[in-house]
């Protein structure tokens, strides 16, 4: 996959109604968020909050220009005013923003993220979804936000790509890959990882039923 010129991916960016100014912004606040998380917190907290923040300050700032937002099926969305696609950050793992390499899904995804990558690129149908955003959103096209942080480096690199298939449970097949080209955001000696919550995480309950004495 040739390399195109910076000035390509911005414009690339602008038909969807996003800018890498967008993107610098809404992951430096959700870094800033992170390093108020501590040791004293869960392990999974700084990838959880990362994840959580990119996508919420996202839906802050798009919302009021008539973007709409969904969490259902527990895919963090916002929605484009004229419904032509939608958009969620999640982590990623590989060459993220070097088209020449492949990237994919930094965690396991479930079936919900498996029907909505196979629908891309397919025509929306009217559903029940239609009274709330217009569109069924299973249908909509979802362009997912790639981040990862490269350790050595201290860098955070993203990439905004239209998946198309998944493999297992991880999302590998883009349509459509445009990196952003970020500005530096953090100290190299800053430890974090940026790892989102995968479908086989969370906090282990057990729980002992007690006999009557």
């Amino acid at each position: 996959m040739a390399q195109l010129d910076p000035q390509h991916h911005s414009q690339r960016l602008a038909q969807l109604d996003v800018s890498t100014d967008l993107f610098t912004l809404v992951l430096g606040m959700a870094l800033e968020d992170v390093r108020g998380c501590t040791d004293f917190d869960a392990p999974a907290m700084r990838g959880f909050t990362f994840w959580s923040r990119t996508n919420r300050y996202l839906a802050e700032i798009l919302v009021p220009d008539g973007w709409a937002w969904t969490s259902k099926n527990s895919i963090l969305r916002v929605i484009h005013p004229d419904r032509t696609h939608a958009i969620t950050a999640i982590s990623a793992d590989g060459a993220v923003g070097d088209l020449d390499k492949p990237v994919r899904s930094k965690n396991p995804k479930g079936p919900a993220m498996a029907r909505m990558v196979e629908k891309n690129g397919q025509m929306a149908l009217l559903s029940r979804d239609e009274a709330l955003y217009g569109v069924e959103l299973d249908e909509l096209p979802t362009w997912c936000l790639l981040y990862k942080r490269e350790e050595e480096e201290g860098v955070i690199r993203a990439e905004l790509s239209l998946p198309v298939k998944m493999n297992g449970k991880f999302v590998d097949e883009w349509l459509t890959r445009i990196p952003v080209a970020l500005p530096s955001m953090e100290d190299p000696g800053f430890d974090i990882s940026l790892d989102e919550p995968g479908d086989d995480q969370g906090p282990e309950v057990v729980v002992e039923f007690l006999g009557e004495n």
